[in-house]
């Protein structure tokens, strides 16, 4: 697949299955991240990659935020199966720091570029990808549990896998109608 064709059909795979990428498909993925524009080369991303008995330990960590917020039974059960709908759940961490050149919704928006190019990269490679956010994205138990600082922020959750069906490729939008010149 060369660029133009990622760029242009690039989308989202909600519905995924096994097999995950494997080590060398994980890598590139994360050597993509990255390579992203990154202002002070202060690299503000950690990546928190679950799967296997991580995916039972994320599952924890979301009910366990859930309850604290008063959830009943039947999201409790919703809850438990959200980390199971890929194979792989890479948890993306905006690592902030203070900095006299480079602010800091600069460094969460360079996390956020690295979750893109980590889906961009998983597509090309014939996996699919979906990144999801949500209000475990801004929980601060779900912080805990992960090891998260409080400071720091999730700037989402990129569930990987293998498209457990060949979705139709959406329309095209074209970019001129959301442009304009001064």
């Amino acid at each position: 697949m060369d660029a133009s064709e990622l760029l242009l059909t690039r989308q989202s795979t909600p519905r995924l299955t096994q097999p995950a990428p494997n080590e060398q498909q994980l890598d590139f993925i994360l050597n993509a991240a990255a390579r992203v524009p990154d202002h002070g080369a202060l690299t503000p991303w950690e990546f928190i990659i679950a799967t296997d008995a991580g995916l039972e330990t994320l599952a924890e960590i979301f009910i366990t935020a859930a309850k604290s917020k008063g959830a009943d039974e039947a999201f409790l059960t919703k809850v438990k199966g959200m980390p199971h709908r890929a194979p792989m759940v890479i948890t993306v961490v905006a690592k902030s720091q203070s900095h006299p050149k480079v602010p800091l919704l600069e460094q969460q928006l360079a996390a956020g570029c690295a979750t893109m190019a980590m889906q961009q990269a998983a597509f090309s490679l014939g996996l699919g990808a979906v990144w999801r956010t949500g209000d475990f994205a801004f929980n601060a138990m779900v912080n805990q549990g992960l090891g998260i600082a409080a400071e720091d922020q999730i700037v989402g959750f990129l569930y990987i896998g293998t498209p457990a069906v060949k979705a139709p490729l959406k329309p095209l939008k074209p970019g001129r109608q959301f442009a304009r010149y001064l």
